[in-house]
């Protein structure tokens, strides 16, 4: 969904740009394909909904400055290991020490539930609750790039993951996971796990790191992360990038509640209802959050800053964000481009069915 073509793998660039499974990406491409129309060097570009940090690390990429900011600390972790990645050499010993401690963590490893005797062999999930308790992934670099890394590899298929068949960018419900596995006599894949992300990591250094100092990713609720970064921010940016999640679709949180627990949270999926974490159900509620999000954001731009938003082409998510936009940036024009879909939607993807198809583009400048 990166729409990558097989040779920008040649690059850093392209070795990086795709880290992380996660829904509703921006295709590379497109954004980098906004930023260069309305965007020169130097500029600033803001995401205020930066998911994995495609924005952030495509306008870092073509000499801007990005600055996001993710609620998930899954999408989070992923933008900041593109932006800013440890050594090769410290990622692999990072790894080495992980396993040398990994028996300390025995005991913890029996409390688990069951799905994770399904999913993992032993000595897999022996390194990963080792993993999850000594890597420090919100303050050290070689911790949070190990940790992106591991978080990648996760779970998928068998034979390109640590666990047992699963899909990569959702994480199943337990109790579904361990009745398919029973039905299939499904049992998780031996590997070394050092030996696994070993290669892995080869692969993804073999054209270097990146390390744009310049461009930042926040963890946070961009309706306080957004006034804070206002009153010490230096720069007024050029152009908004972002797509806002989608009403009713999905809780970004649920489904990635494996990769979550890896981060310390719970060995079993939550359900978080808080307006900002769980399926933006509530209309109302969906449209004042973009609304005080968007005002929020008006305040990093320059006045003739270009608004760019990525949306969903249904009416119930269309129409709230347009609403908020142009409450939001009343003097500015807004026009609106449908987009074919060419790749599975957020709305595809977890079951939707609407004649809507696609997604919309909508586009404010200077009136």
């Amino acid at each position: 969904m990166t729409a990558l073509s097989p040779q920008k793998y040649n690059t850093v660039y392209g070795r990086w740009a795709g880290v992380g499974p996660y829904y509703a990406m921006f295709p590379t491409n497109f954004a980098e394909r906004v930023i260069k129309r309305y965007t020169d060097d130097d500029d600033t570009i803001l995401d205020p909904f930066a998911g994995r940090g495609t924005t952030v690390f495509s306008a870092a990429h073509e000499g801007r400055r990005g600055i996001g900011i993710e609620l998930n600390p899954v999408g989070w972790i992923y933008a900041r290991a593109k932006l800013q990645a440890a050594d090769k050499a410290d990622v692999l010993d990072r790894m080495n020490e992980i396993q040398r401690e990994a028996w300390r963590y025995r005991k913890s490893v029996s409390h688990l539930p069951e799905f994770f005797d399904y999913c993992f062999v032993s000595s897999v999930r022996e390194f990963l609750v080792a993993a999850r308790a000594m890597l420090n992934w919100r303050r050290e670099k070689v911790d949070w790039t190990t940790m992106a890394l591991l978080l990648i590899y996760l779970h998928g298929k068998r034979d390109a993951a640590l666990s047992n068949q699963m899909r990569q960018t959702k994480s199943m419900s337990p109790d579904y996971s361990i009745s398919w596995w029973r039905r299939e006599r499904s049992k998780p894949p031996v590997v070394d796990p050092v030996e696994f992300m070993r290669t892995r990591i080869e692969w993804r250094y073999a054209k270097g790191r990146p390390s744009f100092l310049d461009s930042k990713i926040y963890l946070g609720d961009s309706v306080k992360r957004l006034p804070q970064i206002a009153l010490k921010q230096e720069h007024k940016a050029q152009l908004l990038l972002t797509s806002p999640p989608y009403c009713g679709v999905t809780n970004y949180h649920y489904d990635q509640w494996l990769r979550l627990w890896l981060l310390g949270g719970p060995a079993t999926p939550q359900r978080r209802e808080a307006y900002c974490c769980g399926r933006f159900s509530d209309r109302r509620r969906y449209e004042a959050l973009l609304t005080t999000v968007f005002h929020a954001a008006a305040k990093l731009l320059s006045r003739d800053a270009v608004v760019y938003v990525r949306t969903d082409r249904r009416e119930v998510t269309l129409s709230a964000t347009k609403r908020a936009l142009r409450l939001a940036f009343p003097k500015k024009r807004l026009s609106a481009v449908a987009q074919p879909c060419r790749t599975p939607t957020q709305t595809a993807l977890f079951g939707t069915v609407t004649s809507e198809v696609g997604e919309m583009d909508l586009i404010l400048k200077p009136a």
